[in-house]
């Protein structure tokens, strides 16, 4: 594994400053990656903290999904229901290049942070917002999550088998998609920004990512009225192109989707007269004749183990792997070698594997300085260094309970009062 050690920020996006405002995953995995790639990123949390704190494994109290989505990042909390809760946010907003936001639409413009009344004052100012359903349209006031919207944009619809209910991805794929769009939209923003002089609003939608995964159907069901269903491991029109199931109780993916290949995996597999077979003699023939292809392929992969399919099939170039575990991925020398299971200091846990950064620049690549904060850790620093509050301001706004964080005493009492006080409120 790779050793990422501590080190100053830099990068491609460094000197942007980033104010998140966001919860769960979308907004802080795409100000996430604004952070792998030098930018400075503020997040700013309720005295509660980002319900993601609680999701994902922890290790006592340390959220561990926290630690990995939070990296590169500074936490301060403050009461946005307090008038000067959101004064000093809106003070910090004028200081920055870049505002994540994903509260539903409306949210923002009543707490006195939208767009049209920050850029009056920061013209600069690229404000990503990220909802479920966009900020315009008759649906842009409905609450949405990644899974929700993911069903509305007709995804949910192909996943899993075709005699079973739609089933799931277990992890928060439409959310990261989204994420990208964003990072991806800021930094175009960016880029325009040295153009005009003037910032603008990149509006990401959850279900419009998803529904750009449905662009080959798009088309086809204007013009043909195709409707595509669940087709369960299989690649719809192509064959083989599936899972199989090994000898050892698990499943390889194998891929061998034009005539060439085919025609290396039959020989592997022992079978050359396969060629001559008018059920799977060329491209069309396979994909009209999926379950045949699928039974000839299986029969041969049970009677080997995952490995041993995976040695014999990429030695003749045919694309295949085993379907990984977290165990797999962990023992995997390609992971290791290519840096993206990076170990990094944490200041409790001693250190904590991050899934490495994507993608890779050859000049400017991002890195991992640290490890995600605790919640308010940085609200001392942020409002003394960014907004230049003394000592006596800055106890005064944690003793009316307007901003949370630790105490300027190094007294290891004073430090466990003001984390409790973080914790009960």
């Amino acid at each position: 594994m790779t050793t990422q050690a501590p080190s100053d920020k830099s990068g491609p996006l460094s000197g942007y400053r980033v104010l998140e405002l966001c919860s769960t995953v979308s907004g802080p995995a795409c100000a996430r990656l604004l952070g792998d790639f030098g930018a400075d990123v503020i997040k700013v949390e309720p005295p509660g903290g980002d319900p993601l704190r609680s999701m994902g494994k922890h290790a006592g109290d340390i959220s561990l999904y926290a630690a990995t989505i939070l990296r590169n990042k500074r936490s301060i909390s403050v009461d946005l229901k307090h008038p000067k809760g959101r004064q000093l946010v809106r003070e910090l907003a004028l200081k920055c290049d870049l505002l994540v936001d994903s509260y539903r639409p409306g949210v923002m413009e009543r707490l006195g942070l939208g767009y049209e009344e920050l850029s009056k004052e920061n013209p600069g100012l690229v404000m990503v917002r990220i909802s479920g359903y966009g900020q315009s349209g008759p649906y842009s006031q409905r609450p949405g999550y990644g899974a929700i919207c993911e069903a509305m944009a007709g995804v949910r619809n192909l996943i899993g088998d075709p005699d079973r209910p739609p089933a799931r991805v277990a992890v928060a794929a439409t959310d990261y998609l989204t994420a990208v769009f964003a990072a991806f939209g800021a930094v175009t923003a960016l880029l325009a920004r040295k153009k005009t002089g003037r910032g603008q609003v990149v509006d990401a939608a959850l279900y419009e990512a998803a529904f750009t995964q449905m662009e080959a159907y798009v088309p086809a069901f204007e013009t043909t009225g195709y409707v595509p269903q669940r087709v369960g491991p299989n690649l719809p029109n192509m064959a083989p192109n599936s899972l199989y199931p090994t000898r050892d109780g698990g499943y390889v993916l194998i891929a061998a989707n034009s005539d060439a290949t085919f025609e290396r995996l039959i020989l592997t597999m022992g079978q050359p007269e396969l060629k001559d077979d008018p059920l799977l003699c060329s491209i069309r023939a396979r994909g009209n004749n999926i379950p045949y292809c699928n039974e000839v392929v299986s029969a041969w992969t049970r009677q080997h183990d995952g490995p041993d399919i995976e040695r014999m099939l990429l030695a003749a170039e045919v694309p295949v792997s085993r379907v990984y575990t977290m165990p797999d991925i962990f023992a995997d020398p390609h992971f290791a070698a290519r840096g993206m299971l990076t170990r990094v200091p944490h200041p409790q846990l001693g250190e904590l594997v991050h899934p490495g950064i994507v993608p890779r620049l050859s000049d400017t690549p991002g890195r991992i300085v640290k490890s995600g904060p605790d919640l308010g850790q940085d609200t001392r620093s942020i409002l003394s260094d960014e907004l230049g509050f003394s000592e006596t301001e800055i106890d005064d706004l944690l003793d009316q309970k307007i901003v949370y964080g630790m105490a300027a005493s190094s007294d290891p009492a004073s430090h466990e009062a003001h984390a409790s006080k973080l914790e009960t409120n």
